[in-house]
């Protein structure tokens, strides 16, 4: 073998490595994760931020790659074309393309992109000077693909929306916490962020008939024997009646109001906030801020009290249940065997339905209002109905709601999964 040959061979070997840096950056730069190269970026690091600003010029990243490419993999064809008939004639061309398509996609292809794939963020920062080097070498080339790109946007132009959507945020974190990136309490906080300002005041209230609340006529024994039975720290005080609340009244005040002598509810209590049910618990949590104040009263169209929202229970829907040491810790779901719940009738509806595996759209927001609308009646403990595989049985009511019901699944494998989520 002369030194001709060597040569030939040399650097067909330096253009097939070519290669399979093209394509190994081509996977970096697609797969890299742009959050974790800003945080590197941000944290000092020189060569991520010189990733990311490539990264954010993807178009002539591109073309820069596929011209290299495209120009190394034409040169090593010919050079092995030359080299194979040097030493086998007329058989020579044929050797070559079938070498060089294995070589090709074994080392220039398949091999470097899933190398390249399994740590993204390494290689595009390795990569990304030479890169940068090539974008500035290649610039008149990639000013003419931009021209080009720009006549196919306006010939074939897009009508789709760019951007991510809520489906797709909520699927990124279900991927981050399946490949271990984030935990189940922190994935779970994350999707009820992005849930947040989908759930309206009349979804999460405390329903009218069961707000405690004094008259503006009780007395103080009558008022300090309330707060000592309900365990509360603030009373809506109504005049008449329930639907015509003037204020709320919180325990400092009253027992300092007894203690200086100087009881007067109307100096006492404080403003109430209204708000209408419609009213989404994003802004609602705003203004109870700007109010400076822990309780919002949710009246319906006729000016009557729906229920009362607090910020607790605005809190609850990103960070789940919170007791304290006087609450009563009460299960909404409660499963008795395989199969078979227990659940209240004031149980948030959506979260019992995802729980039993039921899709459908109801326009109650509890267990109880379900039931009434399913069997079109206030029914009676025993009562019970049908629905898809369940079979759901009043077993407490009180002639004006439904406190509690037995559900059985005919199928509670799904189910069983859906409460280990």
């Amino acid at each position: 073998m002369d030194s001709s040959s060597i040569a030939l061979i040399a650097s067909l070997l330096v253009l097939v490595a070519l290669s399979a840096y093209f394509s190994a950056t081509e996977t970096a730069f697609s797969s890299l994760n742009r959050i974790r190269m800003k945080n590197m970026a941000n944290s000092g690091n020189q060569k991520a931020a010189l990733t990311l600003s490539l990264a954010d010029q993807y178009d002539k990243l591109l073309s820069t790659i596929l011209i290299g490419n495209n120009i190394v993999n034409i040169t090593s064809a010919s050079l092995a074309t030359v080299i194979f008939v040097q030493y086998f004639g007329d058989m020579g061309v044929t050797l070559s393309t079938v070498v060089m398509t294995v070589v090709v996609l074994i080392f220039g292809e398949i091999s470097p992109k899933s190398m390249a794939k399994e740590n993204p963020e390494s290689f595009a920062m390795f990569s990304a000077p030479a890169m940068r080097f090539l974008i500035w070498l290649l610039t008149p080339v990639n000013f003419l693909f931009a021209q080009w790109k720009k006549l196919l946007a306006k010939l074939f132009r897009s009508q789709s929306e760019q951007g991510i959507t809520e489906e797709e945020l909520i699927t990124m974190v279900d991927e981050a916490e399946d490949q271990g990136g984030i935990g189940q309490y922190e994935s779970e906080l994350i999707r009820s962020a992005i849930e947040f300002n989908n759930l309206d005041a009349d979804e999460i209230l405390t329903p009218r008939v069961n707000i405690v609340a004094v008259e503006d006529t009780a007395t103080q024994e009558e008022i300090a024997e309330k707060f000592a039975n309900c365990g509360f720290s603030r009373l809506l005080v109504y005049r008449e009646s329930i639907d015509h609340i003037i204020g709320v009244l919180h325990e400092k005040d009253f027992y300092a109001g007894v203690h200086s002598g100087e009881f007067q509810m109307r100096k006492l209590m404080r403003n109430a906030v209204f708000v209408i049910g419609s009213i989404k618990i994003s802004e609602l949590m705003r203004q109870l801020q700007r109010s400076k104040t822990h309780v919002a009263v949710v009246v319906d169209e006729f000016g009557g009290t729906q229920g009362i929202v607090t910020m607790e229970d605005i809190v609850e829907e990103l960070v789940g249940e919170i007791w304290d040491e006087h609450d009563k810790v009460i299960e909404s779901v409660q499963p008795v065997s395989d199969g078979v719940y227990l659940i209240a009738g004031a149980a948030n509806l959506e979260k019992v339905l995802d729980v039993l595996g039921v899709n459908r759209e109801y326009d109650s927001f509890t267990v109880s209002g379900w039931v009434i609308e399913e069997m079109g009646k206030i029914p009676h403990a025993g009562e019970s109905f049908d629905l898809e595989n369940l079979h759901v049985m009043v077993t407490q009511a009180d002639g004006r709601r439904v406190i509690e019901v037995k559900v059985e699944v005919k199928n509670p494998r799904t189910q069983e999964a859906a409460l280990q989520g």
